[in-house]
């Protein structure tokens, strides 16, 4: 099982994943906005997504879980 933590303190833009979906190592997951920036977040490894943790909308802090991936 792999974690998508949030790099740093921000506001979740969009999800590009849904609960089911088989991901790649390294395919965008989440796009973060921090400090007026977007931030790419990636998968840590391949899997498929178990649980989406956050919303679009959302605030998050750095190391907070985003997305579980079995």
């Amino acid at each position: 099982m792999a974690v998508v933590e949030s790099p740093l303190a921000g506001k979740i833009l969009e999800i590009n994943i849904t609960v089911g979906q088989t991901v790649n190592e390294d395919d965008e997951v989440i796009i973060l906005e921090a400090m007026k920036m977007e931030n790419p977040i990636f998968a840590p490894a391949d899997g498929t997504v178990k649980e989406i943790k956050v919303k679009a909308g959302d605030r998050v802090n750095e190391g907070d879980v985003l997305v579980v991936i079995e």
